[in-house]
């Protein structure tokens, strides 16, 4: 029986969790990065001038891609490459 209620209750929505979320950024970190992002989607940061390659330079770039010659290492050394700030105060 409360399994029946239960799913007649799901089937109208009323026990759907979303509803008690806010629609939009809920701390300042979040509204700057959605900020960052919808500069990207809408493009209005773009730059004026086209980024071309001369024909040299997209053979160089595809026969790297083509021959893995920089593979992506599996681990990154982090002292190696240098330090990290986490940005916290």
């Amino acid at each position: 029986m409360k399994r029946e209620i239960l799913s007649a209750l799901c089937a109208l929505g009323l026990c759907s969790a979303a509803w008690g979320i806010d629609e939009g950024p809920s701390s300042e970190p979040q509204k700057q990065t959605e900020a960052w992002l919808q500069l990207q989607v809408r493009g209005h940061a773009a730059s004026p001038v086209p980024q071309t390659m001369t024909p040299s330079e997209r053979d160089q770039s595809l026969q790297r891609w083509l021959n893995n010659n920089h593979p992506i290492p599996e681990f990154y050394e982090q002292k190696k490459e240098g330090s990290v700030s986490s940005g916290g105060k």
